[in-house]
């Protein structure tokens, strides 16, 4: 069936008050913004300190082993959402590919890295802010982000578009500014500028790396959240897969090239804190000023991760609305007027609020189970899809077919065993209840779950 650009105004409006799809805006320069800054590549100096200490000195190593490790779940993305061009990302492809019963549960799963990763987001910033600020309370800066990205997202994808555009352009140009100042730092005491050093660590120990690259994966979380914009995407069968894999290798080349040079000047200052490591070079090499722009960079990058991770979620909620597995009426609407899932973005707004009485160490336990599981069995959809492929008489390269998605999915199965024990319980019970939710809605798994909703279908009945 073909696929139209621009719906139609009857599609976009799916009856009164009653929107079921989105327009098509995107083009592949904003999607990939979008992906970037959902990574928010600057964080990457905020955890520089604890990916350096567990490789030993190798943290360029180990975000080049986490990167060639994202690349491969990053393919098989890349070849579903080829295949299925539409919203809900993972629980979308696992519906499609394995299994509606699976879909739902990790759509479920997923839930809990979507919906809560904005409020982390909201949390590490205003934590930021309240350092630098002590007299204003975490609850007022959350408050800030949490009324300002929503209205973003709201007002429509456009705009929150055209500030993602700005905010990750002042990111990236922050970290240039923190390399330069590093290399400077490094040339003037006389050390060398290439070294192997910062990507084998020293003592140089294949385990450390790998410990470190464990730690560094969780700054990749997210470069499959450009899938949620498929449906707003222009050519997405195209756009959309080109995305997955430049935000990846984009990502992972600012990630590798920040830690290479921080690395380098790493060893002629004295840090007394791992947490705030990249902080205190910065100071060091760079006095107030320095310092002060890496914090400007830092909310920044919050500020833009936090906007992409809200429109994110909205958009995982809106499809399994659509779908009837969260309530239809309430997140399966769109907005008539700016054509965005209003519901679904309070209510992640609303979520938000929970970050006034939580702390980082108690919010990040969690996050990552949804979408290790989510990577999981999207390479298993992959190797679904290569079957269904073959059974249709098409050339499938057995390399890109089997091969690469089950490394993908033993290279996440090793990541879930390295997440720490409060997050595979939080993770674990999230899961037993979607369980619940899902005999509930099955009748005890006599009948199956609620259908999918095709959008492309349903552009092509209104037209």
């Amino acid at each position: 069936m073909a696929m139209t650009d621009t719906p139609t105004a009857a599609t976009r409006a799916g009856g009164p008050g009653h929107p079921v799809t989105f327009r098509r805006e995107l083009r592949l320069h904003s999607v990939l913004a979008f992906g970037l800054a959902y990574l928010a590549p600057i964080i990457v100096l905020g955890t520089f300190g604890v990916i350096s200490q567990k490789s030993n000195g190798g943290t360029a190593g180990s975000y080049l082993i986490a990167m060639l490790a994202m690349l491969l779940t990053a393919t098989s993305y890349g070849r579903l959402s080829h295949e299925v061009p539409m919203a809900g990302s993972a629980y979308t492809y696992v519906r499609k590919m394995v299994s509606n019963h699976l879909g739902f549960l990790v759509g479920w799963g997923s839930m809990l890295d979507y919906v809560f990763i904005p409020m982390v987001i909201w949390l590490i910033g205003a934590s930021y802010l309240n350092a630098q600020f002590p007299a204003i309370p975490d609850p007022v800066w959350i408050a800030g982000f949490i009324v300002i990205t929503s209205g973003l997202n709201i007002v429509g994808i456009k705009v929150a578009d055209h500030a993602n555009l700005v905010l990750l352009a002042i990111e990236v140009l922050v970290i240039a500014l923190f390399v330069a100042f590093s290399i400077y730092a490094v040339a003037h005491h006389g050390q060398q500028l290439l070294s192997l050093t910062p990507f084998t660590g020293k003592p140089f120990d294949v385990l450390a790396l790998s410990a470190g690259a464990a730690t560094a994966a969780y700054s990749f979380l997210g470069f499959d959240a450009v899938t949620t914009l498929t449906e707003e995407t222009v050519d997405a069968k195209r756009t959309i897969p080109r995305a997955i894999m430049l935000t990846a290798l984009v990502g992972g080349g600012i990630f590798v090239v920040a830690t290479y040079a921080t690395e380098l000047v790493h060893p002629l200052v004295q840090v007394l804190d791992i947490d705030s490591a990249a902080f205190e070079i910065a100071k060091a090499i760079g006095g107030a000023f320095l310092s002060t722009v890496f914090l400007v960079g830092l909310i920044v990058g919050q500020f833009a991760s936090g906007i992409a991770a809200q429109a994110s979620a909205s958009r995982l909620m809106f499809a399994m609305g659509r779908d009837g597995v969260l309530p239809k009426r309430f997140f399966g609407r769109l907005s008539p007027r700016t054509n965005t899932p209003i519901n679904a973005i309070l209510v992640v707004a609303a979520v938000g609020i929970i970050g006034c009485f939580l702390d980082i160490s108690t919010s990040t336990s969690f996050i990552n189970f949804g979408a290790f599981i989510a990577f999981t069995m999207v390479n298993v959809s992959a190797i679904s899809l290569t079957r269904r492929q073959i059974a249709r008489g098409e050339h499938v390269n057995p390399l890109t077919g089997y091969v690469v998605p089950a490394l993908g999915a033993l290279v996440v199965i090793y990541l879930i065993t390295e997440l720490d024990l409060p997050a595979l319980l939080v993770g674990g019970t999230w899961l037993f209840i979607g369980i619940c939710v899902l005999v509930g809605l099955t009748h005890g798994f006599h009948r199956p779950p609620p259908e999918m909703t095709d959008s492309t279908e349903v552009e092509e009945l209104a037209a």
